[in-house]
């Protein structure tokens, strides 16, 4: 038990990477929301903003993608903000939302593949900072 925290309030090496990987995270998940915000303005601006793409299984229109962006990136945009100030419900809704916008990336990954691979992997990045920190004091 040379690595377990003790009654001294330390962490263990293990804890305090996820401890910063968890402020990341939240960084991460407030960069992505302004990110797809703009993704959601351009693709609600425009059509033509984004290729077109043929017979592909998933379709919307590229309105519809961009308001799905747009409401997606508030939503990731307020949950990284409220992560960086401690609150508890973001640590949840952060891993429920950063799994749905792993999917969706997926789903729009022939719109947009270099920005939607990124975002796939700063998703899995999240969640897996958010899952793996138990020890972060909620009143920051």
């Amino acid at each position: 038990m040379a690595n377990a925290t003790h009654n001294t309030g330390r962490r263990s090496g293990g804890s305090a990477w996820a401890s910063g990987g968890v402020v990341f995270a939240g960084v991460l998940m407030l960069i992505e929301g302004l990110f797809g915000v703009f993704n959601g303005i351009a693709a609600i601006a425009k059509d033509d903003v984004y290729a077109a793409v043929g017979d592909y299984v998933f379709k919307f229109s590229l309105t519809s993608w961009g308001w799905i962006h747009l409401i997606l990136g508030i939503l990731l945009a307020l949950t990284g903000l409220g992560i960086l100030r401690g609150a508890a419900w973001a640590r949840g809704l952060g891993v429920g939302l950063a799994t749905l916008a792993v999917i969706l990336q997926f789903i729009w990954l022939p719109y947009h593949p270099l920005w939607a691979i990124i975002s796939i992997v700063i998703g899995v990045f999240v969640i897996w900072a958010l899952c793996t920190d138990h020890g972060r004091a909620s009143s920051v």
